[in-house]
């Protein structure tokens, strides 16, 4: 099982090469850089740089804020920069972000992103071979490319794997059809979820694409409650609470904590964030909601619990999970052979 890490979304750009390092020392096999206040491919060349071996992944870039020729060039860079160490991962976020923070468009998301999974593929190939490969859609069209604009041929760079996040069926379905992975979002990563509902959607899509799903990679966005001593689990255990009730806020995770059992949990979340009183949102999430959602073990308890956790979910698939590196960095050495049991089993 490979094992990944992540930064905190809020990282300061001036930390991400010593977080990158960190994780690196651990023995974890890549970084995890999302877009929430930095862009993420900035922060993904900054933990390349400042690494020699673990793949950086963005989780996620958001596709439909960018050309995805812009996507595609700014992907072949850093391939080649890292030696083929970056992964490129997107995903669509969610309609109120994209059209009121982004001031963007909106279209059916599923469609759209199989539409710009194609053109990034199709100058992928562009770079690689010198030669233009067109590629046409309903939203999107890549049918131009001048040789003073085609940094290729290029044979010698990677070509970027291609990774989606995604919750809902149709995005699963899509990432089955064209992706080479899916990382699973921290709220929809619960055995359940991915047995019932994301891998099957995930083999119809790759059936309806004629295509096999050998060496697809599925990353359990996994969050965990986790600490050296049971006073270090209880803070992180409110660490977590205020992230867990800023999440389940939005309205698209209400099926995950139905499947827990709290059919009215979102809509009381959502309720304190439209009257803008967001330091209430940890108050709704109770200590019997975290021992529902998220597994809870000191360091050496942690590797068995994962496993158990996730046992026979992904057969078939390429298993791995997101694992967050400790707050206090004098835990490392504890995570670390937490990450070393995980890769052996």
């Amino acid at each position: 099982m490979k094992v990944y890490t992540g930064t905190d979304a809020a990282i300061d750009p001036t930390a991400v090469a010593d977080f990158a390092r960190r994780a690196e020392a651990a023995g974890y096999d890549g970084l995890h850089v999302s877009e929430t206040v930095h862009d993420p491919f900035l922060l993904a060349l900054l933990a390349l740089q400042a690494t020699e071996r673990i793949v950086v992944r963005t989780s996620v870039a958001l596709a439909f804020v960018r050309s995805p020729l812009l996507t595609a060039y700014t992907a072949w860079d850093l391939s080649k920069l890292s030696g083929g160490r970056f992964h490129l991962g997107l995903g669509s976020q969610i309609r109120q972000n994209i059209e009121e923070r982004y001031a963007m468009e909106w279209s059916a998301p599923a469609a759209r992103m199989r539409e710009y999974v194609g053109v990034v593929r199709a100058a992928f190939e562009t770079f690689r071979t010198g030669e233009l490969v067109a590629y046409e859609g309903d939203r999107y069209r890549f049918t131009r490319m001048q040789p003073y604009f085609n940094p290729g041929p290029d044979h010698d760079t990677a070509v970027p794997p291609i990774y989606l996040g995604g919750v809902g069926r149709r995005m699963c379905h899509v990432a089955g059809e064209v992706a080479d992975g899916l990382v699973t979002h921290p709220t929809n990563s619960d055995p359940r979820y991915l047995a019932d509902e994301c891998l099957p959607v995930l083999a119809e899509g790759a059936s309806a694409a004629g295509r096999s799903l050998d060496g697809f990679d599925v990353v359990a966005g996994l969050q965990v409650i986790a600490g050296a001593t049971d006073a270090d689990v209880a803070v992180e255990r409110e660490r977590r609470r205020r992230l867990f009730a800023f999440l389940y806020s939005t309205p698209a995770y209400r099926g995950a904590l139905e499947r827990h059992g709290f059919p009215d949990l979102q809509e009381q979340l959502a309720a304190l964030v439209r009257r803008d009183e967001w330091d209430r949102l940890r108050s709704v999430v109770t200590d019997d909601v975290l021992a529902e959602i998220v597994p809870t073990a000191r360091y050496d308890e942690l590797a068995e619990v994962i496993r158990r956790r996730l046992d026979g979910v992904a057969d078939g698939f390429r298993p791995a999970v997101t694992l967050a590196l400790p707050e206090n960095p004098d835990h490392d050495r504890w995570m670390a052979g937490v990450v070393a049991e995980l890769q052996a089993g």
